[in-house]
């Protein structure tokens, strides 16, 4: 009878999680056991069709390893595994939210977001900026933020990140910096003739606020109609941080730095 590799490498949650343990190396069935916390009863019927379909092999010490098509196949799924957790987690955010913004190079990457979680807004706190996001800010030294909607908080947050001596890269769609300019004028002046801050303006039409420092990563996507709800989605996983970066570094390769006021 044909072995379906998909079904064995997906329909079973045990078979899945042999093969990403073997991933690390041979083990023994005892090793593979105690990591997994199951019996013999539950466990040994799956590595039997994992050895019948060829994904892993048995020596003779009765350890077991991946095969050479089982290491390509699990060098496969994992990234797919992941993708699909970065999407199950907070599955109604995703359906709901418009990440057009996000370039597809990105998106195809976005299993990198990894351990991420919500800050959901506070009712009770709706217009002020949620505490663990405000404290991780404030403890960054090195600061890089794309903004496409305006908060006065954001400016007293820059202002306070300036002298505590961070360094800020800042990238403004046209419209929030025209309000800045407009309404926060000196504050704007002072940041862009700080030594330690370099603003840019992006004339792209997108909606998405990324923040991204030595210590977490932040993002906030509007939702399919164009609003801004107040959630965010936030990170310290080292892959993220890396992501975030490189969404922040996408906009700044098509921004223009202001120079002077």
């Amino acid at each position: 009878m044909k072995v379906s590799l998909i079904d064995l490498a997906f329909l079973s949650e045990k078979r899945k999680d042999v093969l990403l343990l073997l991933e690390e190396g041979p083990k023994t069935g005892d090793e593979i056991k105690t990591a997994l916390n199951v019996n013999s009863t539950s466990i040994m019927p799956q590595i039997k069709k994992l050895k019948e379909g060829r994904l892993i092999v048995q020596d003779e010490r009765n350890t077991y390893r991946l095969s050479e098509m089982g290491e390509i196949v699990v060098e496969k799924m994992e990234p797919l595994l992941n993708t699909v957790r970065v999407f199950e987690e907070n599955y109604d955010y995703w359906t709901n939210h418009d990440f057009s913004a996000i370039p597809e190079h990105l998106l195809n990457r976005i299993d990198e977001l990894g351990n991420y979680y919500m800050l959901e807004a506070d009712l009770n706190r709706l217009f002020e900026l949620p505490e663990d996001f405000k404290k991780n800010l404030l403890e960054s030294k090195d600061v890089k933020m794309f903004l496409s909607y305006f908060n006065p908080l954001h400016v007293e947050m820059y202002l306070e990140l300036v002298e505590k001596g961070a360094t800020i890269c800042l990238i403004l769609t046209e419209p929030v910096f025209d309000r800045m300019k407009k309404d926060y004028y000196k504050d704007l002046k002072y940041l862009v003739e700080s030594e330690n801050v370099q603003i840019y303006v992006c004339d792209k039409n997108v909606t998405l606020k990324n923040v991204v420092t030595e210590r977490f990563c932040s993002l906030v996507l509007f939702d399919k109609k164009g609003k801004f709800d107040h959630q965010r989605l936030m990170s310290f996983d080292e892959s993220a941080l890396k992501w975030c970066e490189e969404l922040f570094l996408y906009y700044k390769d098509l921004s223009t730095r202001l120079e002077k006021l």
